[in-house]
């Protein structure tokens, strides 16, 4: 079996709490799939400067964001994570000659969350993130993802996810350029440069 790869414009956190079309898009889109063994996400949410995989062996569900209804905060994503499928995106990417890092605490943040929780809400397939890095620009993650296409054919899903529309950087009073924060993991919603 042949996973596909998706790009997922997951839209606020709060998708999951609103009647959309894309909520009710993605509540279906499961069901079109074949079950995949594990699911890995690209996140938008998660920047470093190599290329690091989480392999945990149960997923937290990290809130990365403010100022929502307090039923957002309540939601889990209780998902099994995979220590083996990370060992293999690791492998992929360093055959391809990149660096790769491993990271055994992070859960999931709300660009893998919210659109799984919809997706497969039994939360019962092994999810594990792959982080970004925008500095080092397109061609890199072009790359990235050549390196671990094989694993569609292994059974994974392999699922981009940011934000197609907007970058919330200029009303936050940030220019897009800047740094983020110091001990900041989460990005603003949308990773797009005007």
């Amino acid at each position: 079996m042949t996973m596909p790869s998706l790009f997922l414009s997951h839209g606020a956190p709060t998708l999951p709490l609103t009647d959309t079309p894309a909520r009710s898009f993605l509540q279906q889109l499961g069901h079109m799939l074949e079950r995949p063994k594990a699911i890995l996400v690209i996140s938008a949410h998660w920047e470093t400067a190599v290329p690091t995989v989480s392999a945990v062996d149960s997923n937290e569900t990290i809130h990365d964001f403010g100022g929502f209804p307090r039923a957002l905060y309540d939601m889990r994503y209780p998902a099994p994570g995979s220590p083996h499928f990370a060992a293999r995106v690791s492998e992929h990417l360093r055959a391809a000659g990149f660096d790769c890092n491993v990271d055994r605490r992070r859960g999931l943040d709300h660009g893998a969350w919210v659109p799984l929780l919809l997706m497969y809400p039994q939360a019962d397939i092994p999810v594990l993130q792959l982080s970004v890095q925008p500095h080092l620009g397109p061609e890199h993650h072009l790359r990235v993802g050549r390196a671990l296409a094989a694993l569609r054919q292994e059974g994974v899903l392999i699922i981009g996810s940011g934000s197609f529309t907007h970058d919330l950087s200029e009303f936050r009073g940030h220019s897009p350029n800047d740094p983020a924060p110091i001990g900041s993991t989460a990005l603003p919603i949308g990773l797009m440069r005007r």
